[in-house]
Parts: structure tokens; sequence; C-alpha cells
């Protein structure tokens, strides 16, 4: 680890120490800390919570399938590319150039 790394590190643990202590000394917030227990004074560390907002959040995405689309509708996985005339992306000696839309196959949902 370079020194800069190493200062940086401590500097972070002395802000985290410095929380905890004026934690201590302030009720926790309820909006924040509900449904987190914590093991000693009922007081959520800030780590603790982001930690925990974090994991909320990928439990609650998907994985995308690698590099394909998928029909929110069907699931389905095949589609036809249609240009869409609402939206022209550029326009050159008369010759236009349109964004593309996909059609799912199976249930004609356009993406």
């Amino acid at each position: 680890m370079s020194e800069f790394e190493q200062k940086v590190i401590n500097l972070l643990e002395e802000i985290n120490s410095k929380l905890d202590s004026l934690l201590k000394m302030e009720p926790p917030a309820s909006n924040l800390t509900e449904g987190i227990p914590d093991s000693e004074s009922g007081v959520v560390k800030p780590s603790e919570l982001v930690e925990k907002l974090k994991e909320e959040e990928r439990s609650q995405e998907r994985p995308p399938v690698e590099g394909r689309r998928i029909c929110p509708d069907c699931q389905g996985t095949s589609f036809n590319t249609v240009e869409d005339k609402s939206q022209v992306l550029h326009q050159m000696g008369g010759v236009k150039i349109y964004a593309k839309k996909y059609v799912c196959r199976n249930c004609g949902k356009e993406i």
C-alpha cells in the first residue's frame, strides 16, 4: 500500500471513531435505523447502515443476461429491429439516419 493510501485509511478510521462517539451521545434517528438492530446500545454505525442499504439495492437488482435484450413482458430474447421514424439522429445530403427500436417477436412489445 502506498503512503497516500495509508493516510487516507487512517483519516477514515479517525472519522469513523468520531462518528461513533457522536452517535453515542445522541439518540438514533428513527427513520434511518428502523429494522437494523445494533448489538450494544441500539445505535447503528453509519458504515453498517450504508452496507445494509447497498445489500438491499443488490438484492432488488436482477443481473442482466450477458449481452442480450430481454422483453419485460414475456421474457423473450428474439427481437426485430425497426427504424424509429419519430427520432431522426442525423441528416446528411437529404439522407436521414433514424434511431432503432426493437420489437419482441413473441408479444410485439416495443423496446
